[in-house]
């Protein structure tokens, strides 16, 4: 690991002071910033330290009926939280099926949203990769593609976004609060993070010095909460990036659908929001024909990036499929045994024991 300075903010403004030193970079949980620095695939000159300024580790019930969740909220708190669970049952659903639950007692929010994609050969030094070293070439191309994208790439890059948090958040219309050496903005999540396009080596938006500081959830996000859930498919049920996800939403009206969202993980690098699917659905009754047409209008346009993953294709259709199917059943009591998994299906006696889903109504932490 390369030598660094370590700053340790106290508020914002001095974080976003301290990040104009060159080669600067934020550090929260650390559980993603310091296996790429001890790789060497990331070399900051200066560590500003933003874990102890106020305020950036609260869940808010705002007055307009929206949540705005602090960037260093714990993954594991923002899931057990009741009244965010009760809201937002997708969202904690999908935090509950990613890492481990150690890894979930460290990570932050934000750190959630700027994780680096877990591509092997951007993890290799030894790989020519556009992510890791604009203009390398990708090594991903031609080679193991098993685990890549089958949306949204490019020439230069085959990757996908790792995160199972931002496939249920970019399904509720979830904005990221930034600030900046030029103020303050708004980005809504499904613009927050870049397709690789021909500038693969930018994941995010954010312009350097930039901070994020909340995520914040519309009030309408929580009129699906009856409805609402993220299925993953992973190669191993814990601790398991996902090979496929789907985060599905349903508002149920006189036996139709009023209003439906749906993002899927694993697939781009971005979580990808599949509006035409949404589009589709609304008005109709909730059937089998209904959720495979929604499944198929989901992955308009995608092609496999390589001879391994065209698998993914007809994997996602059928995830989809699983997880509208489920979300028409209801937003369950309890949380499944084996959260986000297609097991968690299996018969009582199979399971592990449950923990509780909280009680609809319940009052957020703030």
């Amino acid at each position: 690991m390369n030598r660094f300075d370590y700053v340790r903010a106290g508020s914002v403004a001095e974080a976003v002071a301290a990040s104009a030193a060159p080669g600067a970079a934020y550090l929260a949980a650390g559980t993603n910033l310091l296996d790429l620095m001890k790789g060497g695939l990331a070399t900051p000159a200066t560590l500003v330290d933003i874990t102890r300024i106020p305020g950036l580790s609260s869940i808010e019930s705002l007055p307009d009926g929206s949540t705005r969740i602090g960037a260093l909220v714990r993954n594991s708190d923002l899931a057990h939280d009741a009244g965010f669970a009760a809201r937002y049952p997708a969202v904690a659903e999908a935090l509950l099926s990613g890492a481990s639950a150690q890894l979930r007692n460290a990570a932050t929010t934000a750190g959630n949203l700027m994780q680096r994609t877990r591509c092997p050969y951007f993890y290799d030094p030894a790989s020519a990769c556009n992510k890791r070293e604009a203009g390398a070439g990708c090594a991903a191309i031609g080679g193991e593609t098993r685990l890549h994208a089958v949306l949204g790439f490019s020439e230069a890059c085959i990757a996908v976004h790792p995160s199972d948090l931002c496939v249920p958040l970019a399904a509720l219309d979830a904005a990221v609060e930034i600030e900046g050496p030029k103020g303050t903005r708004t980005v809504p999540l499904t613009e927050f993070h870049r397709l690789p396009g021909d500038a693969p080596e930018r994941d995010t938006v954010l312009e350097p010095g930039e901070l994020i500081v909340a995520v914040r959830l519309p009030p309408e996000a929580a009129g699906f909460s009856a409805h609402a859930r993220y299925l993953k498919i992973r190669e191993r049920t814990s601790y398991a990036f996902a090979l496929v996800s789907a985060a599905a939403m349903l508002r149920l009206d006189g036996g139709r659908i009023g209003a439906a969202r749906l993002a899927l993980g694993g697939v781009a690098l971005k979580p990808w929001r599949a509006r035409g699917a949404e589009d589709l659905l609304a008005g109709r009754e909730p059937d089998a024909t209904a959720f495979r047409e929604a499944a198929e209008a989901a992955l308009e346009g995608a092609h496999a990036s390589g001879e391994a993953n065209a698998f993914k294709i007809e994997l996602a259709r059928r995830v989809v499929t699983r997880a509208l199917q489920r979300a028409l059943a209801g937003t369950p009591e309890r949380v499944p045994a084996l959260p986000a998994s297609p097991f968690a299906d299996a018969p009582a006696s199979r399971r592990a024991l449950p923990q509780a889903f909280p009680q609809a109504g319940a009052t957020a932490h703030v």
